[in-house]
């Protein structure tokens, strides 16, 4: 077959993701010579308009960064600023903040996998189109996001950008009997998280493997979402941590002409975070059920050393994900007594606090810096898409590449092939800046 000459492909918007942004490729021959992920949505200014406000007021303000994952902006925040008081919450409010990221998990996994992801592997333009031929598979993905929301309403006050969470805790906690009805339908919700699994088990995953550094918060003692110690896993298996005020000396960002998100560099390497990242790091301490799930689904165990490295294949540790919090979110509720008080105090103190907790697409870094009024003089954000996208770029690289040593594609299975290698990291570009028109120039 003879290979395309020159030709220049766009796309006005990449679909079935968070945000707008575009993708430039140089092709030369079958070699990409150049991707850039170009964010061009202009930046909004979180960092910059948190300055001068109470320290109070980062929770409520940074949960407006996305309407998907707002639980995490909130408790990075918290965290921040708690460390920077010097305050640590009961373990009731601990286990209550545990249990509402669960809720995030399930809703936004959910979200991803069924309307999003499996579209691409079932050969169907949207989950509009999957529903007329895979009804019953989406109607139990929107029971399982249901099931999240119901968590965030009844713990948050409300399912997007939640109100019900402050500095120390929660403004209200809810009794036992309330938990009931919760209870009731994370029950159901089990059984449809198994059926996630074997749905997606079935899929056709495409032979691929990243070559980047995982990024990951673990835990001694649970499977980290809420909190934990930043560990690197390298290409060559040495793993390494280091606590995470010292985040931002690991991983630098840097301004990058193409787009208004700042990349960001592991010591110097392109890593990746989110569940790929957390499965290899932290999955030996997933739930039995969870575990089980993982080597039905051929993921192996990571408690032996299991670990995945193909894009295409994150779906599925999404699945195996939803089983955990969902088992999370029971265990929680089961032993859940209401606390003494539904909040700590906390005073003002000037200083410098650090806080990081795992986004659904990975982990999620703040620093903030009080005065000793409690004012805002600084604060850092550094989202998991952010941090991703010189590692989405790399991928699609190594994709793109072999797609065209393989045969002569064209403009529009190039188009669809960049487009689903995106979607394989769930990018919240809106939590960045904002993707995707694809441009592909070939010489």
């Amino acid at each position: 077959m003879t290979h395309r000459g020159s030709r220049v492909l766009r796309v006005g918007a990449l679909s079935r993701v968070e945000g707008e942004g575009a993708l430039h490729l140089r092709v030369a021959g079958r070699r990409v010579e150049e991707a850039r992920l170009r964010i061009y949505e202009p930046p909004r200014f979180f960092e910059a308009f948190l300055r001068g406000r109470a320290h109070t007021e980062p929770p409520d303000i940074t949960a407006r960064v996305c309407g998907i994952c707002p639980v995490a902006y909130q408790m990075s925040a918290c965290q921040a600023i708690e460390d920077v008081c010097g305050v640590s919450v009961d373990r009731p409010i601990r286990e209550l903040r545990r249990l509402l990221y669960c809720g995030e998990w399930i809703e936004s996994h959910a979200l991803h996998i069924y309307l999003l992801h499996t579209p691409d592997f079932l050969g169907c333009d949207s989950a509009v189109d999957l529903a007329r031929t895979q009804r019953a598979a989406v109607e139990r993905g929107l029971r399982l996001k249901q099931a999240g929301n119901a968590i965030l309403e009844l713990l948050g006050g409300r399912a997007i950008h939640p109100v019900n969470v402050r500095l120390g805790g929660f403004h209200r906690v809810p009794a036992r009997a309330e938990l009931r009805p919760l209870e009731e339908q994370l029950r159901r919700a089990a059984d449809d998280a198994w059926e996630t699994v074997r749905l997606v088990a079935e899929f056709d995953f495409p032979d691929a493997s990243l070559d980047a550094d995982f990024l990951a918060l673990s835990s001694p003692t649970a499977y980290a979402i809420e909190n934990g110690t930043p560990t690197s896993l390298r290409t060559d298996g040495a793993r390494r941590q280091f606590p995470v005020s010292a985040f931002l000396d690991h991983v630098r960002e840097e301004q990058v002409p193409h787009s208004t998100a700042l990349h960001s560099r592991l010591e110097g390497r392109r890593h990746l975070t989110g569940p790929l990242a957390r499965f290899a790091i932290g999955g030996g301490l997933l739930s039995p059920t969870a575990l089980e799930a993982a080597r039905e689904a051929g993921l192996g165990d990571p408690a032996h050393g299991a670990v995945c490295r193909n894009p295409y294949r994150s779906v599925l540790v999404r699945a195996v994900e939803v089983v955990y919090a969902v088992d999370e979110a029971l265990r929680i509720i089961d032993a859940y007594e209401p606390p003494a008080r539904p909040h700590v105090d906390v005073p003002p103190l000037r200083g410098t606090g650090h806080g990081a907790t795992e986004a659904p697409r990975g982990l999620l870094y703040h620093r903030y810096r009080l005065d000793a009024e409690g004012t805002v003089t600084d604060a850092c954000l550094v989202p998991p898409t952010a941090q991703n996208q010189g590692a989405i770029e790399d991928d699609l690289v190594r994709i793109v590449e072999r797609t065209l040593a393989e045969g002569d594609p064209t403009d529009e299975e190039l188009t669809r092939l960049c487009e689903r290698a995106i979607r394989n990291h769930d990018p919240c570009i809106s939590c960045s800046a904002h993707f995707l028109d694809l441009t592909i120039d070939r010489a």
